[in-house]
């Protein structure tokens, strides 16, 4: 839950800055006002997160290409047990940002629902890759598997 109040914090505070016009051609600015932003926090801090999803799709709509959005669009379809659309936002995150922490991390937890350990562990694998000193994503998808692992082995 830290990570996700971290994310959401963050997108919080850098919304009013204008952003550059992305590669595939967006237009400079577009970011959404910080209440939107404010609001998906509360509403992810509360695990409201069937509330939180038409915020999100509302700043998905305004900025399709921030991978932090769909990163948050797959955590809440993923917490409703919608495990389809979740993997889909997770992808398209990556797609935008293959070393995206967040989708990594919570990509690799799909696959362990899933009961993929092999493709979770190819995010571990990234998330090393993304932060070889270690990081809070890596740490807690490595314990995950761990878990994973030690429950199919019981």
């Amino acid at each position: 839950m830290t990570r996700i109040l971290v994310v959401a914090l963050w997108l919080a505070m850098t919304c009013v800055q204008p952003r550059a016009a992305n590669a595939v051609g967006g237009a400079a600015g577009g970011r959404q006002a910080a209440p939107e932003y404010d609001r998906v926090v509360q509403l992810i801090e509360a695990e409201e997160y069937h509330s939180a999803i038409p915020v999100l799709e509302r700043l998905h709509r305004a900025e399709p290409e921030n991978a932090d959005v769909l990163n948050l669009l797959g955590f809440a379809h993923r917490k409703l047990g919608r495990l389809k659309p979740a993997f889909r936002f997770y992808r398209e995150a990556l797609a935008i940002e293959p070393l995206h922490l967040g989708a990594n991390e919570y990509l690799g937890e799909l696959h362990l629902e899933r009961g993929e350990l092999g493709a979770a562990l190819k995010r571990l694998d990234v998330l090393e890759t993304a932060c070889p000193k270690g990081c809070e994503e890596r740490d807690e998808l490595a314990d995950a598997i761990a878990a994973h692992r030690k429950a199919r082995d019981q």
